[in-house]
């Protein structure tokens, strides 16, 4: 077989701020509106990785506010199974971010427009389950 893994372990975020807002992100490679997620490095745990990828996507600085949401698998486009897990995150702090060929945008949003503009069913379901 080839040099990828057959199995993709991912992690991500729903980051909502004190106003009740969403952080969603603009990827170009896709030209989708995406919540922030990415790849587990090496060992680092799930939880590890979606605070790293928040962080890496977006510059701010979150922590995790309650338990696990629900996780996502699908095919990607290489034909591996991906599994996605998320948690829901608050911003303790931000850092400057250069849009970059990852994420070139990314924005806050009333969960109503978030439902609008996510361009993944998954990414909607989350965002509503955090908002009832």
């Amino acid at each position: 077989m080839g040099a990828f893994p057959q199995q993709v372990r991912a992690a991500g975020g729903v980051v909502v701020d004190e106003d009740g807002r969403v952080c969603v992100v603009h990827r170009p490679r896709y030209d989708d509106w995406s919540l922030p997620k990415g790849k587990l490095d090496g060992d680092e745990s799930h939880r590890e990785a979606a605070v790293r990828e928040v962080h890496e996507e977006t510059g701010l600085r979150c922590e995790i506010t309650g338990d696990e949401l629900a996780a996502e698998t699908y095919e990607d486009r290489r034909g591996r199974t991906k599994t996605v897990r998320w948690w829901p995150m608050r911003v303790v702090a931000a850092d400057p971010v250069t849009p970059n060929d990852e994420v070139d945008e990314w924005r806050w949003v009333a969960p109503e427009e978030a439902a609008m503009l996510l361009d993944h069913a998954h990414d909607r379901a989350l965002v509503r389950s955090l908002s009832r």
